[in-house]
């Protein structure tokens, strides 16, 4: 190779870890300055007035993360393994490995609660820069080559398509844009038989950070591995060394994250179904437009990384500098991981065997490793000469071609792309003669800047057009807030955030202890049990609404509820324990009304006395789960039922006080097929609360994930805690009961003392797992620093000489 060929890799004067760290400097600085330019571009949040959180950022990750910061503070009801707050009483350690696990969540923290959305803003963006500083530092690993390139390409794989516009509103996902790099880096620590302590620790990290991604992360390193040690590498025995060290350092790093990994599997079956839908693949004008910047879509893969590292990946097969069984190496595996996302086995396997609810190509973050390392692969054996690029353009040519045909394509896409290449290509030109290096590399850095800020601007736009979005914290929220803190008496009664809610997660991010509940682990037995007593949900079951009314609020123990106006409604009701009378456990009907009854244990309902007429001074409720439009009495306001079966369901809504035959039921469309009016006595609800309260527990204590109750003396009965019944609930030492979904407890006759504590299941065994991977783990660090030595000894003692 000639003197001008190597000009761009000349950095002898810096050691290699020196160098690999401007790298790595370069990819974060690049990237922070492409998201924060995009999105200032966008004018979304917090550079502008648009919305920034859209679909489950605003939904679920805002919400949660305030949790977390109520957690860190001291200020939450409930801890790690029980959230006293959402679903009145929901299990916390698996929406904690879910959406809190990461190392950059705590940030969250050091933020004032109310700058919480700016906070998670910031989490978005370090992940980012994070994600290509890895990417940086693993390319400087595997090959030797200049500093500033492989800034350029960590940029280029954290700023793919994948990353700013799927993962920027799943701040969970992009900790599997930083643990591809990462385990790619264990790869090549077992390659090297180096460092298999940190590699262990490795595994644990990102498979705790979260575990759906880091599968799909470590599939890919398995591909990458596999890749380098066919090519790295000589002899079945040696390559099977290699392989065996990789898959003993992940197990045990898998092993390591078992207390938080059990629980959420477990946790993931017991959740209500979520939405499926058969896997279609995308055709393949649309598939090459998602290489394009400035598309969007929320069906198709988001395949774009710049132009530049784009470039180097077509050249790849007519580089001559490169050996051919190496460029037939990287090159198929793009290829082959590119068609594993169009075929419906292949794809099922990167999503652990389920089609995903959403955004269905998950994986595309792995493909855009997988071409960051290949351009890499190519770009260390030299700059590819003018054939080469030109070879390499015209196929990215064909491929704009190609794409011009799909509705996604986008002139401003086309432009950048066309552009982009076209730069990119006369840059890598000129970075054959050192002289013009320096301005070569600039102009490859802004080609990159441009389009990913392009891309970010476009998702953003795209995003906010086609998915619901929730305001940022404001005015109405801090009102809020501070009207349940005023109105708050936990463990003594319940208050709820009320309705309409801003998020599907409210308690979490105003306060309170509601029955709002939104996740991937909403339980199945929760969302039947809410809906059997009349509560709506959004999300096809996963986002329970807060159900408004006193006779649940009785039930559950709410005790105040915040109403539309801002005001604090506040009613006198029975404590979180309560008793019922001995019998056979009832089950629900098909009537909301009836069941209420049945959980509250006294007719308090009356049937109207005619079609939509309530009797005077009773309280109107309808149900109509099925209803989209609004209803109203005939002398009332007017309210809305949001109901689009099977997405949304429309909870049980209260109508007001009935005037008799002038307060008459309207639908203002046509009366949906099935609907039910029922009449609300308040003197039978005050009479059957103030039963409740007269078998009250004496005394009542409540943990982070348990509750103690003792009973008047020679109480017999039920015992019931207005907390679901899900798994993993214990009283008196046995697995408790339930009651009508209800956690219970039956009392012997022998003592009236109660106490009920939870805890997840699989937390246990994920204990067990991860003790014994210690163990594992402190064996492999023996055997490591043992063998050298009995190496050295076995010498010495051949030699007859001293060690």
């Amino acid at each position: 190779m000639s003197t001008p060929h190597r000009s761009p890799h000349r950095s002898s004067h810096r050691s290699p870890r020196r160098a690999s760290l401007l790298g790595s400097a370069l990819a974060a600085l690049i990237t922070a300055v492409a998201v924060c330019a995009g999105d200032a571009v966008a004018r979304v949040f917090p550079y502008g007035p648009r919305h920034r959180s859209i679909n489950d950022l605003g939904n679920q990750f805002v919400p949660f993360h305030a949790h977390l910061w109520d957690l860190l503070h001291g200020r939450a009801a409930g801890g790690l393994l029980l959230n006293w707050q959402s679903g009145y009483g929901t299990s916390f350690l698996p929406d904690f490995g879910t959406y809190l696990a990461s190392p950059f969540a705590p940030l969250v923290a050091l933020f004032p609660r109310q700058d919480i959305d700016l906070a998670v803003y910031v989490v978005v963006v370090l992940k980012t820069m994070t994600a290509g500083a890895a990417m940086a530092w693993l390319l400087r690993t595997q090959r030797r080559g200049p500093w500033w390139a492989a800034g350029l390409l960590g940029a280029s794989y954290a700023l793919c398509g994948w990353s700013v516009i799927e993962g920027s509103y799943n701040p969970m996902w992009l900790d599997g844009l930083i643990a591809f790099p990462l385990l790619c880096l264990t790869g090549e620590w077992a390659l090297r038989s180096r460092r298999p302590a940190a590699a262990v620790l490795v595994v644990a990290i990102c498979w705790t950070a979260n575990f759906y991604t880091a599968y799909m992360a470590t599939l890919g390193a398995v591909l990458v591995l596999l890749v380098r040690v066919v090519l790295a590498r000589e002899g079945f025995g040696a390559r099977l060394r290699v392989l065996a060290r990789a898959a003993l350092t992940t197990v045990l790093g898998v092993a390591l994250a078992a207390p938080v990994l059990l629980p959420l599997f477990l946790s993931s079956k017991q959740a209500y179904p979520g939405w499926f839908r058969p896997f279609q693949p995308v055709a393949t004008e649309d598939l090459l437009a998602r290489l394009l910047p400035a598309t969007y879509s929320f069906s198709s893969p988001a395949l774009f990384i710049g132009t530049g590292t784009l470039l180097l990946v077509a050249a790849l097969p007519f580089h001559r500098a490169v050996a051919g069984r190496t460029r037939l190496w990287w090159v198929g595996l793009v290829l082959v991981v590119l068609l594993s996302m169009q075929w419906k086995p292949t794809h099922l396997a990167w999503h652990l065997f389920a089609t995903p609810n959403g955004s269905a190509y998950r994986q595309t973050f792995v493909l855009a490793g997988i071409v960051v390392l290949a351009a890499w692969a190519g770009l260390s054996a030299g700059v590819p000469g003018p054939r080469a690029l030109a070879a390499g353009a015209a196929v990215l040519a064909a491929v704009a071609l190609a794409a011009s045909g799909s509705e996604l394509a986008t002139a401003w896409g086309l432009a950048l792309f066309g552009g982009g290449l076209a730069l990119a290509a006369a840059a890598w030109w000129a970075l054959r003669r050192p002289r013009l290096a320096g301005p070569a590399a600039g102009a490859l850095v802004l080609i990159l800047l441009a389009q990913a800020a392009a891309t970010t601007a476009y998702g953003e736009k795209g995003k906010l057009s086609g998915l619901d979005d929730y305001p940022s914290w404001g005015a109405a929220h801090t009102a809020r807030s501070v009207a349940l803190a005023g109105a708050e008496g936990w463990p003594a009664y319940r208050t709820d955030a009320g309705r309409p809610a801003l998020t599907g997660n409210d308690p979490m991010l105003l306060g309170g202890e509601g029955g709002a509940y939104y996740s991937s682990h909403t339980p199945d037995l929760f969302t039947r049990t809410m809906a059997a007593l009349g509560a709506g949900w959004t999300s096809r079951g996963r986002n329970v609404q807060s159900l408004d009314n006193p006779v649940t609020d009785a039930v559950f123990a709410v005790g105040a509820r915040l109403r539309p106006d801002g005001t604090i409604a506040r009613e006198e009701v029975p404590p979180l324990v309560t008793l019922r009378p001995a019998g056979p456990p009832p089950s629900y009907g098909a009537s909301p009304f009836a069941n209420q009854e049945l959980l509250l244990g006294a007719r308090v309902y009356e049937d109207p006395l005619s079609p939509g007429v309530c009797r005077a001074g009773t309280e109107a409720f309808l149900w109509a789960p099925e209803y989209n439009a609004d209803a109203r009495l005939a002398d009332g306001p007017a309210f809305r039922l949001n109901a689009r079966p099977p997405r949304n369901r429309a909870a049980l809504q209260p109508m007001g006080v009935s005037h008799g035959r002038s307060s008459e039921l309207v639908f203002d469309s046509a009366a949906p097929a099935h609907w039910q009016l029922s009449c609300l006595d308040r003197t039978r609800l005050d009479s059957a609360v103030a039963r409740l309260r007269a078998t009250a527990p004496v005394s009542l204590r409540v943990g982070s994930a348990s509750v103690s109750a003792v009973l008047p003396p020679g109480s017999t009965g039920t015992v019931v805690l207005s907390a679901p019944a899900v798994a993993g609930w214990t009283c008196n030492g046995r697995p408790a009961s339930g009651y009508l979904g209800l956690v219970a407890v039956e009392l012997d006759g022998r003592t009236t003392a109660v106490t009920c504590a939870f805890r997840p299941p699989g937390l246990v065994p994920g204990l067990a797992v991860a003790g014994a991977a210690l163990l594992g783990l402190l064996a492999l660090l023996t055997a490591v620093r043992t063998g050298p030595a009995a190496m050295r000894l076995a010498r010495s003692a051949r030699g007859g000489t001293t060690p």
